[in-house]
């Protein structure tokens, strides 16, 4: 990996500015919050059923091989461009040297109109699931609705939304804060699990492969397939830092450190959490649980005790949708303030300096997208990402190198190309191997996407044909 200096002035405008509160301490917290939510906690039963074994181990570490990858991808994109917005930033201006800037930018604006609240949502979703532990009679159905019933535990789903967007509404300093706080919590939690349940644990359990586990068939590929999305959903965050590059001091050193930190740290404690549960109880009882880290403390200290890690798990969950929200705001933002999106959403409070016409509007369609099915949500998010975002991002790397110079980009990947090779077989694989569902969500999005922005763009040639013709009389 390459470094050198590139310092980012400030914007000096009429209008308030976003504030630069967040260190590569703020970074790294913000990106490990965002990553390790409620996800490996409920999603170790759903990877051990995809490969129907421990051999599912697999499928994180082929996981963690894609995100390091992907994550050098994120790194030199955001570190040669560096503001808000992320993917969408990076999508227009390397695809202007196409003349497609515009075009690929709305394209991501578009997927993340769904994406980006059912992401959010499943976090709040996943915390509503693990409270019924504590309170199981939050699974009553209090009514029927149009999408079915509607139960305790959604409206605590809807109720967690509400909370994290008011503590957002906060000085980016606050957020900082607030951010390695939680970061704290959720380490914890994962390194409670793993030292409480060390001393019980069995080498021979862990790894009691079942016959044929490694067989190298269709269903094995089609199961590993399974896993990796299931491991990448897991690992979904890593790059959370880069939507808010504004907020960020000196983004050409803390971005790329802080991606690559948070991807080394949660690889090593997702193997170690999952090699834990499996060696403490059977595979194959762990697979059907809905609260395996719960269960599993019960089974070795009692229900006190599990209730007392239930609520650090929560605390986890709490952290990851509160990191994404901050991250995911700053999107339709930075595309209106390019005139990309409504300009409404460019404001910036004059007090708290955030996008705070973002942030409520975000956190509204989070909330209503919080009363669908968990399965449907984390399957949606994922595969209407993985074209427009992740692919298009890896091919988005040589058009940069093309436009800027060494000096312009002042992080450059190792091995290049290898690692975006990696990260480009890794996600094409994810999609293909997703199921025809999550395949036709995916493609139904972009297909429909093409559709407006050149449906829109006949409408916008169509009003400025108009107001010349105008002038001219």
């Amino acid at each position: 990996m390459t470094f050198s200096s590139s310092p980012q002035p400030e914007k000096q405008t009429g209008t308030p500015q976003l504030g630069r509160g967040f260190s590569l301490l703020h970074a790294t917290a913000l990106n490990m919050a965002n990553v390790v939510g409620i996800g490996p906690f409920i999603t170790i039963p759903l990877i051990l059923s995809a490969m129907g074994g421990p051999q599912a181990l697999l499928g994180w570490i082929l996981g963690a091989v894609v995100a390091i990858c992907d994550g050098q991808v994120w790194s030199e994109l955001g570190a040669a461009w560096p503001g808000s917005g992320g993917s969408y930033r990076y999508l227009r201006e390397a695809y202007s040297v196409l003349g497609l800037g515009q075009f690929m930018a709305f394209l991501f604006i578009w997927t993340y109109i769904l994406s980006g609240p059912l992401e959010l949502a499943s976090g709040l979703i996943g915390f509503a699931q693990y409270a019924t532990y504590i309170a199981p009679g939050l699974v009553r159905p209090l009514c029927e609705t149009a999408v079915g019933r509607l139960t305790g535990a959604d409206l605590l789903a809807g109720a967690i939304g509400v909370t994290v967007v008011g503590l957002l509404y906060r000085r980016i300093t606050f957020v900082g804060r607030l951010t390695v706080t939680l970061w704290i919590g959720t380490i914890a939690t994962m390194l409670g699990v793993v030292v409480m349940g060390a001393p019980h644990f069995s080498l021979h359990l862990a790894f009691s492969f079942p016959a044929g586990a490694f067989s190298f068939s269709r269903g094995f590929f089609q199961g590993l397939g399974s896993a990796m999305l299931i491991a990448m959903y897991d690992y979904a965050g890593y790059s959370d830092v880069c939507y808010i590059g504004d907020e960020v001091r000196d983004p050409a050193h803390t971005i790329p450190r802080s991606i690559l930190y948070c991807i080394l740290m949660v690889a090593v404690g997702y193997l170690a959490l999952e090699i834990i549960v499996i060696g403490l109880i059977p595979w194959k009882q762990a697979a059907t649980s809905h609260f395996v880290v719960s269960d599993l403390i019960q089974q070795l200290y009692g229900r006190r005790v599990a209730l007392i890690f239930t609520g650090m798990i929560l605390w986890t969950a709490f952290a990851s949708v509160l990191a994404l929200m901050l991250g995911y705001s700053r999107i339709f933002f930075a595309a209106a303030q390019d005139g990309c999106f409504f300009k409404i959403f460019a404001r910036v409070h004059p007090k708290k300096r955030i996008p705070h016409v973002s942030l409520l509007v975000l956190g509204a369609v989070t909330v209503a997208c919080a009363f669908l099915k968990l399965e449907v949500v984390i399957a949606a998010a994922i595969t209407t990402r993985i074209l427009v975002q992740f692919v298009a991002q890896i091919f988005a790397l040589p058009l940069l190198r093309r436009r800027l110079s060494k000096r312009e980009r002042p992080y450059r990947m190792w091995l290049y190309p290898v690692p975006a090779v990696i990260a480009l077989v890794g996600w094409l694989y994810v999609f293909v191997t997703s199921g025809a569902k999550p395949i036709e969500v995916g493609l139904v999005m972009l297909v429909m996407g093409v559709a407006v922005y050149f449906c829109t763009a006949r409408s916008r040639r169509q009003s400025q044909a108009a107001a010349r013709a105008v002038a001219v009389q």
